[in-house]
């Protein structure tokens, strides 16, 4: 089975968080391992929470005149990238997952999600010593991995981590990589 917790997700696709304050470097972390993950054999989609309004849609276009006319969805696309968007009047927050379904359907072997740091999900968590900000490693059950500096986190603090819980160097790519592409295998295989 896999390991998700979020009712009504449905997915087959191993699935996992990157969780962090903002800052943190979620995103270029993320920029650094999609390439790798790739050459390895692990196409990877993300999912990514913004805090803030956004548009990919210019006023003027036809598109956006036709996403504002009503199109729900709307689909614009060239022989280059296609988007998809899609009005969401009403909801606070965005809903992960209807956002996995619709990727899921594209076949990544691994759908990384940036942010939704609060979602009953596995995650990966980023930290980089911000003492002032909570720590989810050891209070969040759906933390898997802890990545950051060692000399930027307290003993006390490494050593009330669960048993279990893999502690990463933020610093060491390649041992941040190794350990995702080993839990997505293993989540591939329990799901078999």
């Amino acid at each position: 089975m896999m390991d998700s917790g979020v009712e009504g997700l449905e997915c087959d696709i191993p699935l996992l968080g990157i969780a962090a304050w903002s800052g943190t470097g979620k995103t270029t972390l993320l920029e650094a391992l999609l390439p790798r993950l790739r050459e390895r054999g692990w196409p990877t989609a993300v999912i990514k929470h913004a805090h803030h309004e956004f548009d990919v849609d210019k006023p003027g276009k036809d598109s956006h005149r036709l996403r504002e006319a009503g199109a729900a969805p709307m689909v614009v696309a060239s022989g280059s990238r296609f988007a998809l968007m899609m009005e969401t009047p009403g909801r606070q927050e965005p809903d992960l997952p209807l956002l996995v379904a619709q990727v899921a359907t594209l076949k990544p072997a691994l759908i990384l999600v940036e942010g939704f740091k609060t979602w009953p999900i596995p995650k990966l968590e980023l930290y980089r010593g911000d003492h002032d900000r909570p720590l989810a490693a050891g209070t969040d059950p759906w933390v898997r991995a802890l990545a950051c500096k060692p000399e930027e986190m307290p003993s006390e603090i490494l050593d009330r981590l669960p048993a279990g819980m893999a502690y990463l160097d933020l610093d060491d790519l390649d041992g941040i990589l190794d350990w995702i592409v080993d839990w997505a295998a293993g989540q591939r295989s329990a799901k078999r």
